[in-house]
């Protein structure tokens, strides 16, 4: 029974963690340019009184800004409707809605290798998603799974999800480290400025979130492809 129910949870289990782990990238990258404009963002600059005016729940209108690796969506007041910029590796953040006593200079794009790693990440991702799932349903194929049964293609697909897992890893932990100063410098600028300063707060986005429980599910499979492959270099 135990044993029944530990090769269900490899074979069945651990390639929808992987799907879900690669939607949750995609999403997280492809926003807020292409996809869930104002819901998801690695930062976001939203209006509030909590900076110029401490202990205030006053509501507050004014600009927003939403920034993704792929560009920026901004809108000049709540009830405004949002404007993206076209996506690209090398975006440039649109921050012609905040007035001119707004720190905008420090919310600038990451470097410009960070995105293309990712999209690298993403396409590794993608190819150890359909080699893992090949393999772990290879039972299923017939002679066509004979292909997936040689230890070469097992070993192949464990190093392309862990290629996958660290250069996605790696890339993220820079942007979140860029974003978190690019947060803290504005904020701080604002707060210099005392209660004649914009009412804006900056804060790393809910992408990263996303992000975050992505690489813990696709851990799993690596964690399982590199017992698989331990298995096959002992033998």
């Amino acid at each position: 029974m135990l044993a029944d129910l530990s090769k269900g949870t490899i074979l069945y289990f651990t390639p929808v963690l992987m799907l879900t782990a690669l939607l949750l990238s995609l999403f997280a990258y492809l926003a807020p340019t292409v996809m869930l404009h104002s819901q998801v963002a690695l930062l976001t600059v939203m209006p509030s009184s909590a900076l110029t005016q401490p202990g205030s729940t006053q509501a507050v209108d004014g600009p927003s800004i939403f920034l993704g690796p792929l560009g920026s969506c901004s809108r000049p007041n709540n009830q405004a409707g949002l404007t993206c910029t076209q996506s690209s590796l090398s975006p440039v953040y649109n921050t012609s809605v905040f007035t001119s006593n707004t720190p905008s200079s420090v919310i600038s794009a990451p470097p410009e290798g960070a995105p293309v790693f990712i999209a690298i990440a993403l396409l590794f991702s993608v190819i150890f998603f359909v080699m893992y799932t090949a393999i772990s349903f290879r039972h299923l194929m017939g002679k066509a799974g004979a292909v997936w049964e040689k230890p070469m293609v097992q070993r192949v697909s464990a190093w392309i999800g862990i290629f996958a897992f660290l250069i996605g890893l790696a890339s993220t932990l820079i942007i979140f480290m860029w974003f978190g100063k690019a947060a803290d410098d504005f904020n701080q600028s604002i707060q210099g400025q005392g209660s004649n300063g914009p009412q804006l707060i900056a804060s790393t986005g809910n992408a990263f979130t996303m992000i975050w429980v992505a690489y813990a599910f696709f851990a799993i499979p690596v964690v399982v492809s590199l017992a698989k492959f331990h298995v096959l270099a002992t033998k």
